[in-house]
């Protein structure tokens, strides 16, 4: 085994070196990964990131110690030819590979959370690629939206892994500190529920105001803690009924705007038609007294008309 750093993961390999001959293909070096000491026991597992032409990333989560083989192996139909490999953890520079023809695997021994992180292996040539390992406690799943509730009523929050933690632990945030639920608060307001070792539920019972806030599930496992927030909303019992009144106060104002122009429109109709009829009264007696004009002129000139020819009448016969 070599000795490192007790910073860096633990690698251990052994490299065995193969020479072919013309018929053979091109020389190269093969180092295989042989585990050490009583680190044997523990079970490996193997992740691959291929790469084509674009950089990749790929999560592992790491519920307890474990050994890691991480494998970034570079595409046949890959523009990148002959590139010079280079494994990091963060910024560090990891010197042990194991290397087959365009294949290149770390072994990582984690064995406490100094050894999760980020593991990179950089394959640099006429462009530069990557493959990232993210090795990590697992992530909680939950709610992402907030809790909306009523008064009075019940909430219910619930939070699960695909692995099973150590201990569960939910918390109440109060500003910046977080309070123990199930160690301070009342019991009988609320309540937590194990369904099955990889899930946890909180219940909140008699819901009032001061109970909104935000709520933190943390599960424990052995390389670490890991927490999804949820945020619950407890709304007032009149709220479901704000649209219904909002809905009737409208129809109301909608109702009394139309009987007010119904009534507006039938005093202005009833002055209109006054007006018209005096118009029209009016009217009528003007046509009168020019009808009574035109007939005295009519008259008048008829007279007129007749005395002419009376006049001639009378100079005819010589008076």
């Amino acid at each position: 085994m070599t000795t490192q750093d007790s910073s860096q993961p633990e690698v251990n390999f052994v490299t065995k070196t193969q020479v072919g001959s013309e018929s053979s293909g091109p020389n190269f070096s093969v180092q295989e990964l042989k585990p050490g000491g009583k680190e044997n026991s523990r079970s490996v597992s193997e992740h691959e990131i291929v790469l084509i032409g674009a950089s990749l990333e790929k999560k592992i989560s790491l519920p307890s110690p474990t050994k890691v083989d991480l494998t970034c192996k570079l595409d046949d139909s890959s523009r990148l030819k002959d590139p010079q490999v280079t494994w990091k953890k963060g910024s560090e520079t990891i010197s042990h590979t194991s290397k087959t023809q365009n294949s290149w695997t770390i072994q990582v021994t984690v064995s406490d959370s100094s050894q999760l992180g980020s593991y990179t292996c950089i394959l640099k040539a006429e462009e530069e690629i990557s493959a990232t390992f993210h090795l990590q406690v697992p992530k909680l799943e939950g709610k992402e939206k907030p809790v909306i509730t009523y008064e009075r009523d019940k909430a219910v929050m619930v939070c699960k892994t695909e692995y099973n933690p150590k201990a569960w632990t939910w918390y109440l945030a109060n500003g910046t500190e977080l309070v123990p639920i199930d160690r301070i608060l009342r019991t009988d307001k609320f309540q937590i529920k194990r369904p099955s070792p990889s899930v946890n539920r909180l219940e909140i019972l008699k819901l009032t105001k001061q109970d909104g806030g935000v709520y933190l599930c943390e599960a424990t496992f052995e390389l670490g803690n890991s927490q999804i927030k949820f945020e619950l909303k407890v709304l007032s019992i009149w709220a479901p009924l704000m649209p219904f009144i909002a809905i009737v106060a409208e129809v109301a104002i909608l109702f009394t705007a139309i009987v007010l122009y119904e009534v507006y429109s039938k005093r202005k109709g009833k002055v209109s038609q006054k007006t018209l009829l005096r118009h029209s009264s009016s009217s009528r007696q003007r046509s009168k007294s020019g009808s009574l004009k035109g007939d005295l002129t009519n008259r008048s000139g008829n007279y007129r008309k007749a005395m002419m020819y009376h006049k001639e009448d009378v100079c005819s016969y010589g008076f």
